[in-house]
Parts: C-alpha cells; sequence; structure tokens
C-alpha cells in the first residue's frame, strides 16, 4: 500500500496560535480543542465520518471576538487536507452527500480538482450557536476551501434549528470528502483530470 497520506501544520500570527495534524487514511480518531466548544463539535464530527484521524490544539483571542480563531482553522484544515493529498493521484476527487439532522437536510458537493471555489447557502436564525458565531460557519468553509484547492457547495433543503443546521452540513462535508479522498483502484497512478495535473 502507498505511504499514509497524513500532515502536520502549524500556524502562529498576533491574533491565533494553531497545531493540527491530519491523516486522511484514518478510522475516526480525534483530538480537539480550540476553546469553541461548538467548533469542536463540528470538526469532532468531521473527523468521526469522514474516518480522518484529526489532532487539533488552536487558542487565540477569543475574549475580543471569535471570528480569527475559527477562519484560522478553517485555512490550516484546508492546508492539511492539501498537503496530505499531494498530487491526488488515483483519489475519486469527486464526493457528495445528502444529510439529515432531525428536521435539517444539507447537500454537500466537492471537487478535489485543484480549483478553489466555495458556495455557502446557510441559514440560522440565531446570531451564536454556543460560542460560535453563526455567520462564521460559511466563512471557516470558504476558508478551508480556498487553502484545500478544492470546489465546496453547501445546501440547507431544510431546517429551523441552528445547532441540527451546522451538524448536518459538517457531517455532509465529512461524507463527500470520504468519498473524494477515497483511491481507485483502478487509476492509482493517474491523475483525475484529463489534463493530467490538478
Amino acid at each position: 500500500m502507498a505511504a499514509k497520506r497524513t500532515s502536520k501544520i502549524k500556524r502562529k500570527t498576533r491574533e491565533t496560535d494553531i497545531s493540527l495534524s491530519l491523516t486522511l487514511d484514518g478510522t475516526g480518531k480525534y483530538d480537539v480543542s480550540t476553546d469553541i466548544g461548538m467548533l469542536d463539535h463540528l470538526l469532532e464530527s468531521l473527523a468521526r465520518h469522514a474516518l480522518f484521524d484529526l489532532k487539533v490544539k488552536a487558542t487565540g483571542d477569543i475574549d475580543r471576538d471569535p471570528h480569527h480563531l475559527v477562519e484560522d482553522v478553517g485555512l490550516v484544515l484546508g492546508q492539511a487536507l492539501d498537503q496530505a493529498l499531494g498530487e491526488r493521484r488515483g483519489i475519486t476527487r469527486f464526493g457528495s452527500a445528502i444529510i439529515p439532522m432531525d428536521e435539517a437536510l444539507a447537500m454537500v458537493a466537492v471537487d478535489l480538482g485543484g480549483r478553489p471555489y466555495a458556495s455557502v447557502d446557510l441559514e440560522f436564525g440565531r446570531d451564536m450557536i454556543g460560542q460560535l458565531p453563526s455567520e462564521d460557519i460559511a466563512h471557516t468553509l470558504e476558508a478551508f476551501a480556498q487553502e484545500g484547492r478544492l470546489n465546496l457547495h453547501v445546501r440547507l433543503l431544510a431546517g429551523d434549528n441552528d445547532h441540527h443546521i451546522a451538524e448536518a452540513a459538517f457531517k455532509g462535508l465529512s461524507r463527500a470528502l470520504r468519498a473524494a479522498v477515497a483511491i481507485d483502484s483502478r487509476a492509482l497512478d493517474k491523475v483525475p483530470s484529463t489534463k493530467g495535473v490538478l
């Protein structure tokens, strides 16, 4: 079997300090600490359902506003995904999922084709979900797509409960990524593009 697809990223600024390690071919183990409980919960759901092994230790100036930390976690997670994928040879490349969470229903589609783009359509009724500003959820997904060099579409199809909406979106992302990063045994040495490069 090919070498494990893993990465480690460290980002330290005047606003945040983040260490993150990612293994794509994992079992769903996680150790996440961001000091923002709902963000921890969403990242844990992502790891568990994508079967990624994920470690995140993040601190920042959340006494001012959680925005910097939430955005930077998205950036670092995207960088880790990009690094772990390497040349992206043999990957399935595309993945999608429609995930229910009680009354909420989210659709997520990804293309790991190397072209960053995000279209996130989530509507929340509250400004905060626990300690996490709801407006930062779309922002961190956009940062993740940019740094991960992936095309990401997230659509809310139904939902009233903000917690359920956020969780359905991240579980949808996890299942879409799980499909997209999977190795296609019929194309082990091939880059999944007619261009020959991603």
